[in-house]
């Protein structure tokens, strides 16, 4: 891999002894294994690294606008106490990314760390800071002229352009500028109520999709196969419900914690994702550190998905696949069910494979179009 030690001239050093009170970890626990940016003659071994980990507190696009560590490192305490029960995932942190003179340099600082990390292969977990860093995180791609699928989490969908706050507005500019490289974008969980109708009627035009938060709550499972075609996942905390994550609702209603760990682990599963970044967490409002302790278990979670992926056979090995033959008087198409993981592909009619669903297959058994078939066709 190419020689990533530049990277030290936009990020800052964490102390695991200062995350843990000057205590030793434990050799079994996430703080004891991972290779930590902590000194600056002394950078991780990015090579062996299957997940990295970049603090970026930055904030200025949000309310109140501020810059620090002091979320992310939050969630590292949290997280660094875990237990490690992965051994086949090396895990590595980088540090916090240094603060810029201006919201624009925070964003071209972000996209010069992430972008030569997702050439090399690596998966980035982004400990936020507000959500408009999600575009930051897409430019990482953009610079590189990746065309990708985007998917984001959140009760709102960030699309309004009179805005002040750059945090409710990102997406406009992450979907609409030229040249563009998004592909296709989902949006998962969206709150009906916080959403102006207009805003999903263009984006349905675009053929996006968007799943309300009761089709999310509904059937989980289904948004597995959206998770594992995507290449970016961003996921607002205000996704989640009040009970669940207290510094981060906006909302009595929203996910679960546990359907957040779920969603987390799907990501985790996905051969294509490069980029995580959970967003949206103020420390300052967190009482007794409930929501970083939700999002540390949601990282742990996306760990465990990682180790499943790990052991997922490539397509091109079709002993390691049961392979179905679909002929009906509507669709004819091939489905591959993994003899490992139990996961699902179908076949589109330009004989490439995306993710899928048993409920997609159980459809086209029963000679009814699946919805999901039928938006890949309308896409290409």
């Amino acid at each position: 891999m190419a020689d990533l030690t530049h990277l030290q001239d936009f990020i800052e050093p964490v102390s695991k002894n200062w995350l843990n009170d000057d205590q030793e970890y434990e050799a079994v626990q996430i703080g004891g294994v991972i290779d930590t940016y902590e000194t600056e003659t002394l950078f991780p071994d990015l090579d062996k690294a299957d997940i990295i980990l970049l603090g970026v507190g930055e904030e200025r696009g949000s309310f109140p606008p501020r810059t620090g560590p002091e979320g992310p490192n939050a969630i590292r305490r949290e997280l660094y106490n875990l237990y490690y029960w992965h051994t086949d995932v090396h895990l590595a942190d980088i540090g916090n990314l240094l603060p810029g003179k201006g919201l624009g340099d925070a964003y071209t600082a972000l996209t010069e760390v992430l972008s030569p990390l997702i050439s090399a292969g690596k998966t980035i977990v982004i400990l936020g800071g507000s959500h408009d860093l999600t575009y930051g995180q897409y430019q990482a791609y953009a610079s590189r002229q990746f065309i990708i699928e985007a998917t984001v989490a959140d009760a709102l969908i960030d699309l309004q352009e009179a805005s002040p706050r750059r945090d409710h507005g990102f997406l406009m500019d992450m979907l609409t500028e030229q040249p563009n490289y998004i592909k296709h974008y989902n949006h998962l969980a969206f709150q009906s109520y916080y959403v102006h109708p207009q805003m999903l009627e263009t984006l349905d035009k675009l053929r996006f999709d968007c799943y309300r938060l009761g089709r999310v709550r509904e059937n989980l499972e289904e948004i597995e196969p959206v998770l594992r075609h995507t290449d970016l996942f961003s996921l607002d905390m205000n996704v989640l419900r009040a009970g669940d994550a207290p510094a981060t609702a906006i909302s009595p209603n929203g996910l679960s914690g546990e359907e957040a760990c779920t969603l987390a682990r799907y990501a985790g599963m996905s051969s294509r994702l490069s980029t995580f970044g959970i967003y949206g967490y103020k420390v300052a409002a967190d009482k007794n550190l409930m929501t970083a302790k939700q999002i540390s278990q949601m990282l742990w979670y996306f760990i465990d998905g990682r180790a499943v992926k790990n052991r997922e056979a490539d397509l091109k090995d079709r002993e390691s696949f049961w392979e179905f033959h679909i002929a009906g008087a509507d669709i004819e198409t091939i489905f591959l069910k993994s003899k490992k993981t139990q996961r699902w592909w179908m076949q589109l009619p330009g004989k490439d494979f995306v993710p899928c669903s048993h409920h997609d297959y159980l459809l086209a058994s029963n000679n009814e179009m699946p919805e999901r078939w039928l938006r890949h066709q309308e896409r290409l």
